[in-house]
Order: C-alpha cells, then sequence, then structure tokens
C-alpha cells in the first residue's frame, strides 16, 4: 500500500514514522515542512498540497487540529489543493485520525461513497508519549471490511484498536474518552495542590497514591511532569477545549446534562486566558495555584 499523510504535529510526526518504519512507501504533507524533515530525511516524499499526496496514495491518512481544517481538507479547499473526498478514487481509503466532530465524519464517508471510496474516522488517545512508544488506543469508525485490512496500519501505531461502529462512532468513543479524562485531570492538579500547601513531599505522596484506587494514566504520565513544572504539550490546552466543546454540543443534541464537563470546560478557558492554550492539559494546575495564590513554578 502507499500511503498518504497530511499533518505531523505533536503526535501525527511520531505516527507517521511507525508507518514508514514498517516500510510502506510514504508521501505525506504539512502546514509547516520543516516539521516534515525528519521523515523525509528517513525516506518519506514530501508533497505541496493534501491533494497531491492524495493522487500519490492509496490510504491518505490525516491528523488536524481543528474541525474547520478537518472540513477544508476532505470537503472544501483544503491547504492550497481541492477536498481529498470530493475527488477520491474508487477504492481509496481515507482515515481522518483528528478529534472532530461525528457530524463530520459521517459528511465526509458519504463524500467518498459517491465516488467509490471509504472514509474511516479513527481518533486516539494516549499523548505524545503514547504516539512516540506506538501504544495508542484508537477508537475506529467505518466499514468493517475497510477497517480489518487495515489492520498492519493500526498495528503499527497503537497497541489497541478497536471498530466501535460505523462513520462516526469513532468520534463518539473519542468523546467518551474526553469527558472522562476533563473531570480527571481536575482531580488530579488539585490533589497535588492540596499535597503542596500541607507541606507533603509530593513524590513520596504519589509512590502510595498512583499505585491504589486513585491511580490513573493521567496522575501516572502527568503527575511527574506538573511536578516538575514541565508543562510542555503532550496534548494542546487549545485542542483540548475544542474537544470538550464537541462533546457538549453533542451533549445538548442528545438531551443531556453533564455538569462536570461543563466546569472542566470553564477552568480551561481560564488556563487559556492566562496565555498557557499552547501548553499542555497538565496546565492546568498553573491556573488552580493562581487561583489560591501559589506560584506553582516558584513554590518553595
Amino acid at each position: 500500500m502507499r500511503i498518504g499523510w497530511i499533518g505531523t504535529g505533536v503526535m501525527g510526526a511520531s505516527m507517521c514514522g511507525h508507518i514508514l518504519a514498517k516500510g510502506f512507501p510514504v508521501t505525506l504533507h504539512s502546514r509547516t515542512r520543516a516539521k516534515t524533515e525528519p521523515l523525509v530525511a528517513r525516506g518519506a516524499r514530501w508533497a505541496d498540497s493534501p491533494g497531491a499526496v492524495a493522487d500519490a496514495s492509496d490510504v491518505v491518512f490525516t491528523m488536524l487540529g481543528f474541525p474547520a481544517e478537518v472540513r477544508s481538507v476532505y470537503l472544501g479547499d483544503g491547504l492550497g489543493g481541492g477536498g481529498i473526498a470530493t475527488a477520491a478514487r474508487a477504492g481509496q481509503i481515507l482515515v481522518d485520525m483528528s478529534t472532530s466532530e461525528p457530524a463530520l465524519a459521517q459528511a465526509i464517508a458519504e463524500a467518498a461513497s459517491t465516488r467509490g471510496a471509504f472514509a474511516v474516522d479513527a481518533p486516539v488517545s494516549g499523548g505524545d508519549i503514547g504516539a512516540r512508544e506506538a501504544r495508542l488506543s484508537i477508537m475506529i469508525g467505518g466499514d468493517e471490511a475497510t477497517v480489518l485490512a487495515l489492520e498492519p496500519l493500526w498495528s503499527a501505531m497503537g497497541k489497541t484498536f478497536v471498530r466501535q461502529g460505523g462513520p462516526g462512532a469513532g468520534q463518539h468513543t473519542k468523546m467518551v474518552n474526553q469527558i472522562l479524562i476533563a473531570t480527571g485531570m481536575i482531580g488530579v492538579c488539585e490533589a497535588l495542590l492540596y499535597g503542596h500547601a500541607a507541606g507533603l513531599d509530593a513524590e513520596r505522596v504519589l509512590q502510595s497514591v498512583a499505585s491504589g484506587a486513585a491511580g490513573s494514566w493521567s496522575l501516572s504520565n502527568y503527575g511527574p511532569r506538573i511536578l516538575a513544572g514541565n508543562f510542555e504539550p503532550g496534548f494542546f490546552v487549545e485542542h483540548f477545549i475544542k474537544d470538550m466543546s464537541i462533546a457538549l454540543d453533542e451533549a445538548r443534541r442528545l438531551g443531556l446534562s453533564l455538569p462536570g464537563l461543563a466546569l472542566a470546560q470553564q477552568l480551561y478557558q481560564s488556563v487559556r486566558a492566562l496565555g498557557y492554550g499552547r501548553k499542555g492539559t497538565h496546565a492546568l494546575q498553573l491556573a488552580l495555584a493562581a487561583m489560591s495564590g501559589v506560584d506553582w513554578q516558584k513554590r518553595a
């Protein structure tokens, strides 16, 4: 299979790299060409537009930031080229691994099907660490036979890949994932803030609580970064706010009240307002500490 890849950000570059390492020929494009240079040095071929990527590929993957970008690349004038779904070839497979809107995933699948092509939505969880170590959880919506045909590619990027249903089901599952993370991160940050104020040795505290009933992926992976004052992104705050907005919109459509998620979104709005929109989601610690008059980066 000839593989196309569009979007080489914090996670996309690693994910594409794993596919390249498996020996698949890769043609790629990204808004910032410099980010693709390490992959080109390893044998990937640069293309000037998403359309050029699609022209050279049997399977095209995208890993983009916002639904507007996804819509542009698949259905509109995408970053200098036409929509790749509206111009797809019969038998071609398009895989969007961005976190986006379920309805948009369905629209892309419908557009592809009119061309005899197939579209799959396959958002992921695991952050930069999961992407680097090929340990992502991949949540997949799409035609069953198509999803099965892509198994060598799923296994190159992740340790868990589950088809959840038809088009849009992957995105709905990712919303479940983000709702779980949103309020969980509040607990992680508030607990560490409490431990600091109580004068505890934070590393010792983590030894006790991370292996007990309070343990979580976020605590184990982000807790040490928070304590070290390292708020570089595994996943951008601004992207998380986007995800929570999608989930809240879907909740309203479904007639659901999700007050915990609404609170989390408001807290993350304060993180962005403090200038940390391009930091990692664990930068919530900085906003919560500021509310209590604690300068987390300068704590004794």
